[in-house]
């Protein structure tokens, strides 16, 4: 170690943890400590949680009503290869597909 470092302090694995809280719960806030607090600004406010009884709300928008559902299908491996090909969206077409067959089937049979 160069002379002109001074030793770094041991860290002690037994200090972790070793805190006076009948200390800290027998503090009496001060006048003086309540001006130290920040104002509270709209910003911290729109980032702070909402709860309501002890459940976290969630923020943003809220979920659709016709929202997708994640399925396990099995599907044979010719129409995965032939969706596949197509790139990217793969899923979304066989949506679009499956979709197009449910309306049809609505429309009742042609012929």
């Amino acid at each position: 170690m160069p002379a002109n470092r001074p030793a770094s302090p041991r860290f002690s694995a037994d200090a972790i943890g070793e805190t006076d809280l009948a200390k800290v719960d027998a503090h009496v806030i001060t006048a003086e400590e309540y001006e130290e607090l920040p104002e509270l600004t709209d910003e911290m406010m729109d980032r702070a949680d909402f709860r309501v009884g002890g459940r976290l709300v969630r923020r943003g928008r809220p979920p659709k009503p016709d929202a997708k559902e994640a399925v396990s299908l099995r599907l044979s491996p010719e129409v995965l290869a032939h969706f596949r090909a197509g790139g990217p969206g793969w899923q979304t077409r066989i949506d679009a597909v499956l979709r197009d067959a449910v309306a049809r089937e609505k429309d009742g049979p042609r012929g």
